[in-house]
């Protein structure tokens, strides 16, 4: 990992953990621009009882409205590879660079980004993936219904 990745990075990680203690679907998700923090989120389904909160778009909802030209400058930090919902958030705001700390446990979208011109670069990191496992194992229908499919 890039050293000017590792603080958004940390960021969406610690909103992993944060969200796992929560009791909720353990992936988090950072905006940087320009080497600043802008916001940061956490997948709050459980927590708020909603449809659409993942951990990407809980950020973009906590960063609140920025500038176009403020996103088409940033990065997403995010535990977990984006879903379709998440990467259109990506490609609507024109954010041109994805950090995804996983994707092994889940990746859709990859392609679709990249395909658009966004920058995908994998972490592949332990914990992230961790995280995921162990909630997966203890919740398992939580997770169908978080990635839109049955188990």
């Amino acid at each position: 990992m890039r050293t000017e990745d590792r603080q958004g990075f940390e960021a969406a990680l610690s909103e992993a953990r944060t969200g796992r203690e929560e009791g909720g679907v353990p992936i988090g998700a950072a905006l940087v621009h320009e080497g600043r923090v802008l916001a940061t989120g956490r997948n709050r389904r459980v927590q708020l009882g909603s449809a659409i909160r993942h951990g990407e778009t809980d950020c973009i909802e906590n960063a609140g409205r920025l500038a176009a030209t403020v996103y088409r400058r940033s990065v997403l930090y995010t535990t977990l590879s984006p879903c379709f919902m998440c990467a259109g958030t990506v490609l609507l705001y024109g954010i041109p660079r994805v950090v995804v700390g996983e994707n092994r446990t889940f990746e859709a979208s990859e392609s679709l980004l990249r395909d658009h011109g966004v920058q995908v670069d994998v972490v592949d990191d332990e914990e992230c993936r961790g995280l995921m496992a162990a909630f997966i194992r203890e919740n398992p229908q939580l997770w169908w219904e978080d990635i839109g499919e049955e188990g």
